[in-house]
Parts: C-alpha cells; structure tokens; sequence
C-alpha cells in the first residue's frame, strides 16, 4: 500500500515531544496492526510464528509506555475531564461502531458496553489503570504487588465484564512504565544496550518460530484463567510469570534499538490511538477477502506490509481530520465548573 505525498505522512511536531516516544509509539502500532491482519492466517506456519512473537510484546510495549506517560495522573479536574473525554467516550462509540460490522458479516448485534468487544478492552483496561495510578504511586514496592494480582487473576475464571482477565493480568506492564524515569530511557540508548537489544530481538524471534507450536497462544492473549488453559495454578502461574518476564525484556529490547532522534514517521507517533482504533474496521473486512494467495509465505509477508502501510495512513492528517470525532471528541460542551462542597 503506497502512501502519496498530499497525505502528508509526516506531521509537524507537537511542541516538548520526545521524538522517541513518539517513534515508539509508531513502530509499536504496525506490530498492532500487521500482527492483526495475520491472524487469520495462522494455518500458515510462518504467520502463527509471527504471530506468537508479536503478540508476546506489542501490547504490553504500548502499556508501558502507557504507564511512563500518565505518572503524573491525578483526580484534578483536568485530568479527570481528559479521561472521559480520550477514553471513555471513544470506547462508547467505537463499541457501537463495531458492532455494525458483526451486524453485516454475522448478522449478530450483540452491544454490552461493559463486556469489551475486539480491541476496545484496551480502552477500557487503560481507563481502569490510570485511574489506580495514585494508588500505585504510594505503594512501596507497587510491581511486586501487580505481579502478585497478575499471577492470582490466573487461578480464578474472572467475568469478561470491566475486561478483567487482561486487566489484571496486564497489569504489571503498566505499572512498570509508572515506575521508569527518564534516566532508565537514557540507559537504553547506549551503544551496547542497543546492540544486546537487536540480539535479544533476533533471538527472541528464532526462539518463537521453534516454539510456537508447543505453547498455546491463549497464554500470550490474556484472556483466561489458568484452568481453562488445561493446566494446573502452579504450572499456570510459573507459565504467566515467564510470559511477564519474556514481555518485558522484548519490551526493553524494542525500545533499546528504537531511534532517539527525528525520523520520517515520528509525526505519525502523535496519532496511533487512531490508527488502533480504526485499523480494526478495515481488519474486519479485509479478512472476508483472504483467498489461497494469502495462504502462503509471501501472501502473509505482503499482508504484514500493508500493515505497516495502513497504520501509517490511519495517523496521516486527513484521517484525523475525518474521524476526530470519534477518536477525540470535543466533549468541553457537557463540562461544567467544577463543583465543590459548601
């Protein structure tokens, strides 16, 4: 998928952004979106590989970063105002948005606002996290504590609703990034952290191809309990725990060899939470289209790189522009002074 100019692939610069962040961010959203299109393909081997490997740092990399950006999350006004306004109202729309496309291709209409559908469990999970983020910045030894409701959320058949499994069990990710600081991010720019980074990658990639068919994907999804996996709590929860320190060092990894400086796409960085929120759509029908071409190494390849192509065009202005009332909605109309007790 190619990408014209009057698209304006590169955005300009928000004022005090940290490119890095925002290469980040964009590189983190075309695992997203690839890993999404491949995953109707997974009969292919070189897909469920890709698949497996993906899928064991892609989100946990944006929840991070996701937990370094909201450590200074409070129940001030503002804050508060900009929580319904980035996530809550966008999950409400976009839950209704989804289940058109359940409508046409299933012919099933099923809305349940509290039972997350597809990707929006991101938003709800991420409302829930931040507003625990005070909690968390009190604590003493607050990763220890979200490891240990991790590992506990596995020996239990938690309800879909409020998105617990991955809620709880993601946890420990966006904790991580509540406790990083900047000289951490520093770190990883040296020259042999980056190095040891694009080894642990490369390694992590050839380990995932000789393992991804001995390891059940549901443990890299996070959506069941350890039961449901067919194994017992203690097997269960040494697997979560490996899964959660596996995570965490592919996440280390990625950002080690991300760019620090100005790149083509550090614009696009700014705009991803348009690209997750409506990259399923396209997902969703581009999968009815998957023929025997697909079903082969350089069908997914060429699936994969259109991946990269549409979260690229989903961050460009004129997407922005087109769906900002959804993604972004102004909700300054439904505020009011902020009321305080006499």
């Amino acid at each position: 998928m190619s990408v014209a100019t009057p698209l304006r692939i590169v955005l300009p610069p928000a004022a005090g952004r940290d490119p890095f962040f925002d290469n980040a961010k964009f590189l983190a959203i075309t695992l997203v979106v690839s890993g999404h299109l491949i995953e109707d393909l997974r009969d292919v081997p070189v897909a469920h590989a890709a698949y497996f490997y993906v899928y064991t740092f892609h989100m946990p990399l944006f929840i991070v970063l996701s937990g370094y950006l909201s450590r200074n999350f409070t129940f001030s006004s503002g804050k508060a105002r900009k929580l319904i306004s980035t996530l809550a109202v966008p999950y409400v729309i976009f839950e209704l948005l989804y289940s058109l496309p359940r409508l046409v291709l299933y012919g099933k209409l099923d809305i349940s606002l509290l039972d997350p559908y597809y990707l929006t469990w991101f938003l709800m999970s991420l409302f829930l996290w931040r507003l625990s983020t005070p909690v968390w910045q009190q604590l003493r030894w607050p990763l220890v504590v979200a490891v240990g409701l991790s590992l506990l959320s596995g020996m239990s058949r938690l309800p879909d609703e409020l998105s617990m499994n991955r809620t709880l069990g993601l946890l420990p990710f966006y904790v991580l990034g509540l406790m990083l600081r900047p000289e951490h991010f520093e770190w990883l720019r040296r020259r042999w952290v980056r190095v040891a980074g694009a080894v642990t990658l490369a390694a992590g990639a050839a380990l995932a191809f000789v393992l991804h068919t001995h390891v059940k994907t549901e443990w890299i999804r996070w959506r069941h309990a350890n039961d449901a996996i067919g194994v017992d709590d203690l097997t269960g929860s040494l697997i979560r725990l490996g899964i959660l320190a596996a995570g965490a060092l592919l996440v280390a990894a990625f950002l080690a060899v991300t760019p620090a400086r100005r790149t083509l796409y550090t614009g696009l960085g700014a705009a991803t939470m348009y690209a997750y929120l409506l990259h399923g759509l396209v997902v969703k029908v581009a999968e009815r289209f998957y023929g025997d071409w697909a079903q082969t190494v350089p069908g997914v390849a060429a699936v994969a790189f259109l991946g990269v192509g549409l979260a690229a065009l989903l961050c460009t202005a004129p997407i922005r522009r087109a769906t900002h009332w959804a993604v972004e909605p102004d909700m300054s109309w439904a505020f009011t002074r902020l009321r305080r007790p006499a």
